[in-house]
């Protein structure tokens, strides 16, 4: 497998420029995007089916540490970030995300996870057109609750290699958080999840073989380097458009695309 061709920058610039951007605008981390486009193109280099879809949930992963510090920045410019709610969550997403990595990551199979990974976004797309209004009273938990939260936000993150956005960003809206707060917000904690997150893929991808050159546990690093560079570029102009532009119609045509991509990772997860 080459570690690098022109034509294979090309195509991973061109993923980092689309999720970075979506990082900044949605909220999300890029993962729902990213994962499926690089199991496809570490399976058409070579590398098997089990580990392209665990190489590229932790891949998509380690890009949105750097995603969500540019991302974040150019929310807490405008003072959308809950910084109050960020310090709440981030203890349980730490453990969730440690617990997930470093557990449960490693004994699944590929297939597993690509199926868990199809439903996962089949679920964050359908959110995205029901558009549920929470009852006007109901405010975010108290520390064992948001806790809680942030050990399942965490958790689920490390098994599909999001940022967390398609949990977290519901579930303060449905604690009455602004939207823009919400998404804001997200951003910043899809940096605790992303680092906690690809610890322990690292940890638990060193015993692995039949790796491609330049892993690093299951981080795919020519990946890793050429996506994040893009992304870091695209992210701020994200969340700078996030406070122009029609954001729930925007999200009613991302999740149309979303489906697409969960039926590709149902695909992988049935054949694999």
């Amino acid at each position: 497998m080459d570690l690098l061709t022109p034509r294979l920058i090309v195509e991973l610039a061109l993923l980092g420029l689309g999720t970075g951007f979506l990082a900044g605008l949605l909220g999300i981390g890029g993962g729902m995007v990213m994962v499926p486009f690089i199991t496809f193109i570490l399976s058409a280099r070579g590398v098997g089916p089990d580990l392209a879809v665990k190489m590229a949930i932790a891949t998509s992963m380690a890009t949105i540490i750097f995603t969500s510090v540019s991302s974040v920045r150019a929310h807490h410019k405008r003072g959308a970030v809950r910084w109050d709610i960020v310090k709440r969550l981030a203890p349980g997403i730490v453990i969730g995300s440690l617990a997930g990595s470093l557990g449960v990551f490693a004994l699944l199979k590929g297939s597993v996870l690509a199926i868990f990974f199809g439903l996962f976004v089949g679920f964050s797309a359908t959110q995205m057109f029901l558009d549920k209004k929470p009852k006007p009273t109901r405010q975010m938990p108290g520390t064992a609750g948001t806790v809680a939260a942030g050990g399942i936000i965490g958790f689920l993150s490390g098994l599909v290699g999001a940022g967390g956005g398609f949990i977290s960003v519901p579930f303060m809206a449905w604690c009455n958080v602004a939207i823009h707060n919400a998404v804001a917000t997200s951003a910043a904690l899809g940096f605790p999840i992303a680092v906690a997150n690809v610890a322990g893929y690292v940890i638990s991808g060193q015993s692995v073989s039949g790796l491609p050159p330049a892993s690093f546990g299951y981080i795919w690093l020519p990946g890793l380097v050429v996506i994040a560079l893009g992304s870091v570029l695209t992210a701020p102009l994200g969340a700078k458009a996030a406070h122009a532009l029609p954001v729930k119609q925007l999200k009613k045509v991302f999740g149309s695309i979303l489906y697409l991509l969960a039926a590709y990772m149902f695909y992988k997860g049935l054949s694999g």
